[in-house]
């Protein structure tokens, strides 16, 4: 039965649930990668031991931070899993930081110790490293180089046999399990401290419907918590995981049935771009039962009855433990789902005060239950007092709940647009845009225009080969937006600005604002007009 106030060290800690599954059934398989390659619970408890054991022996104590910077492979995981397991904390790192992104999250992660592939390495020769704590780096994937300001190990000291010093304490459900660093798409990007209680209520009692016989496709990155929760909640459940390097349209179903994988994360535009894919008497023959998918709209369902899946929808975010989820295929377009028990949610204005049924405004969310949410930002007492006002922590989205309860994203309260009186979700504008066979990708922000209020600018990127008449795309989009959406500027990009977490960078959009190559509604003579309810 799921206790809704407590969880426990032998629940929660990866530590004790790598023991347990080895003990349990230490045949079964845990992670099949692409290339074939197994590994047994059992198989990866030694992996992870022995590699635990050579951390502590280049000094990594219970409580220290070790840096991640891995692309999906096996070895990411046992990495990750053997800094667990000796107590330390695990701190992913985007792949494709280098520069002041890369020197701002070493030196924010306090690590001694770094993993890192041997690809990446070289981009340590390009910042400083005078504030960092760094000392030793372990190289995967080959050889390297390295750098004379530190001391570089082979990965094969992980792999030799060994068994790993006893631990100081045991590890507890409020002592952190990794540091997750934030997209970063308005500043630098913020460390959130995340704690294995918040892990468990983030995953395994979120999604109880994946049970020890489901396997999870690892396609996206290891260091964002969309893929990593999924990858302890496999663990938590004595389930199994599937690697491979990203996702990919083009043979994405027979990757699905070559690894026998269960459940995925689709996100974004993955649902649009397979929807495009041309219907196959095979579309059903795949061994694919559950999809969790963020938003959700018409084309989810649409994807569920094509290919004979159960999705799901939810609202969560780095900082919190999926406190909005939803009901197999929900039925309300747009919606993330309904509160889960054992937390409390409002929205709320400027000053927090609670806004009518409908209206949108801030969540903000707390919980009941000890450690459930983040644990703050780390080295940032600042951010975190801001975000932790009032008892609550404030998400910095916009949302609004309906008179049954489903909660709906409508914004980044940052992204927010006015115009003509009338708030406008970019979000919302985003998602008819993107219905657009053309369109690849876009973002939509705020312009100033004459009158002081906000102009709707679309950026968008278009898909290969293809070209796009803007008066016929403005005709596209009228019937399926309000007319104070239909944006008067549109911009077409080769690629549009992105965070290396793969973020549209809005801010530099903004920055630009009209340029001389953005296509001007009004200038051109098309004038949209309210229409009069009841006139013919």
């Amino acid at each position: 039965m799921t206790r809704l106030y407590e969880v426990t060290r032998e629940e929660c800690v990866i530590r004790y649930l790598i023991d347990r599954n080895a003990a349990e059934h230490p045949n079964k398989t845990f992670l099949r990668n692409d290339d074939g390659r197994e590994w047994t619970y059992l198989q990866t408890q030694r992996a992870v031991i022995n590699a635990g054991a050579a951390l502590q022996k280049l000094g990594v104590k219970q409580g220290d931070h070790v840096f991640g910077w891995m692309p999906n492979c096996p070895e990411a995981i046992f990495a990750w899993y053997a800094v667990n397991y000796i107590g330390a904390v695990y701190v992913p790192t985007n792949t494709a930081y280098r520069g002041r992104l890369l020197e701002h999250a070493i030196n924010l992660s306090d690590a001694k110790v770094g993993l890192m592939h041997a690809d990446l390495a070289p981009r340590l020769s390009e910042i400083s490293l005078s504030l960092s704590q760094l000392q030793d780096v372990i190289v995967f994937g080959g050889e390297t180089q390295g750098d004379s300001r530190l001391r570089s190990h082979s990965s094969h000291i992980l792999t030799e046999e060994a068994d790993s010093a006893p631990l100081e304490r045991s590890i507890e459900p409020w002592d952190n399990i990794y540091i997750i660093f934030t997209s970063g798409t308005t500043g630098p990007s913020k460390a959130v401290l995340i704690s294995y209680a918040m892990t468990w209520y983030q995953n395994p009692e979120a999604f109880p419907w994946i049970k020890s016989n489901d396997r999870f496709l690892v396609s996206g990155p290891l260091f964002h918590v969309a893929t990593t929760g999924f990858v302890y909640l496999m663990l938590e459940v004595g389930g199994s995981i599937a690697m491979v390097e990203s996702f990919k349209t083009e043979g994405f179903w027979d990757v699905i049935r070559r690894t026998e994988t269960t459940h995925c994360v689709l996100l974004g535009v993955m649902i649009p771009f397979l929807l495009k894919e041309q219907a196959s008497p095979l579309d059903r023959t795949h061994t694919l039962k559950t999809v969790s998918t963020a938003p959700w709209g018409d084309q989810c369902l649409t994807f569920a009855k094509r290919f004979g899946v159960t999705m799901y929808t939810a609202y969560s975010m780095s900082e919190l433990p999926t406190p909005i989820i939803s009901e197999a295929n929900p039925p309300k377009s747009g919606t993330a789902g309904k509160k889960r028990p054992g937390f409390d949610l409002r929205i709320v204005d400027e000053n927090d005060n609670e806004v009518p049924t409908g209206h949108v405004g801030e969540l903000v969310v707390r919980s009941d239950r000890p450690w459930a949410l983040n644990s703050g930002y780390y080295k940032n007492a600042e951010a975190t007092a801001r975000a932790w006002r009032n008892g609550w922590f404030h998400t910095g989205d916009g949302l609004k709940v309906d008179e049954d309860g489903y909660y709906y994203f409508v914004d980044r309260m940052k992204d927010a647009i006015r115009r003509r009186g009338e708030n406008i979700s970019s979000f919302e504008v985003e998602a008819v845009v993107q219905e657009h066979p053309a369109v690849r990708e876009c973002a939509a922000l705020a312009v100033p225009n004459e009158m002081s209020e906000d102009e709707v600018l679309i950026c968008m990127a278009l898909q290969p080969n293809m070209t796009i008449n803007f008066a016929e795309f403005v005709e596209f989009l009228i019937p399926r937006m309000a007319h104070y959406m239909v944006p008067r500027y549109i911009r077409i990009m080769s690629n549009l600005p992105k965070t290396p977490s793969a973020k549209i960078q809005k801010q530099e959009l903004r920055l630009q604002g009209i340029t001389s190559d953005t296509w001007d509604r009004e200038a051109a003579g098309i004038i949209i007009k309210r229409q009069k309810i009841g006139s013919k």
